[in-house]
């Protein structure tokens, strides 16, 4: 059976679960053509956790994620080649971030001012968080980011982006696997770990993200 596609519509909430993680996502290219996608979810069905998602210029794409129920979730509404349950700590100074995951990652980047549409993100805060206006703002943040805030997910989800605020990213050291990946770039060419991707001007996105899951919602 072919599975939906990007643009098929959300099920019915009937015999649905709507899952809220509120967070923050930075997508991050570098030099070498790796691209990072970094999650910091303060607040989720499963408690507070981070992960990172990693796309080599190979297309092979890796999920790292704390905990298996945590990798499990991601992995069944996102597609990887590879999945390891490795820990994934973030530290906040200012506007200075620092991701670490054991001996495999060590990523920083600089999160810089906000935007005309980080601005206005902002301002409408209350509402872009909402499901249907992330409907509504489709075709929108396609036309001017390159981004879908909907669409069909893996094992019949269905996944709603609401960002909230918008940062550029001004600077940014990755290594993975000791090896370094060079300096910030455009996150070009997009990744491929779902329906949507992230802009490609290196970002923050402060964003409610909505998953539709059949049947009920897992408890802390």
């Amino acid at each position: 059976m072919t599975p939906p596609g990007p643009d098929a519509p959300p099920p019915p909430a009937r015999d649905h679960a709507d899952l809220r993680f509120d967070g923050w996502i930075s997508g991050i290219g570098t030099a070498s053509g790796t691209r990072l996608v970094l999650g910091h979810w303060p607040r989720t069905p499963f408690g507070a956790f981070s992960d990172v998602m990693l796309e080599r210029p190979d297309g092979h794409r890796t999920l790292l994620a704390p905990t298996v129920r945590v990798a499990e979730f991601i992995a069944a509404t996102y597609a990887f080649d590879e999945v390891r349950v490795v820990p994934v700590e973030v530290r906040i100074a200012g506007d200075r971030w620092t991701v670490a995951s054991g001996a495999l990652l060590d990523l920083s980047f600089t999160v810089g001012r906000r935007g005309a549409l980080g601005t206005l993100l902002r301002l409408a805060a209350p509402v872009t968080s909402r499901p249907a206006l992330a409907a509504l703002t489709d075709p929108v943040a396609r036309l001017l980011m390159g981004v879908r805030t909907r669409g069909s997910a893996g094992n019949g989800r269905y996944e709603w982006y609401g960002a909230r605020d918008l940062h550029r990213l001004t600077a940014a050291t990755a290594a993975y696997e000791g090896r370094d990946l060079g300096p910030l770039a455009p996150v070009d060419p997009p990744v491929r770990f779902g329906f949507g991707s992230t802009p490609r001007m290196p970002c923050q996105v402060r964003v409610t993200t909505t998953v539709r899951v059949p049947g009920t919602a897992p408890m802390r």
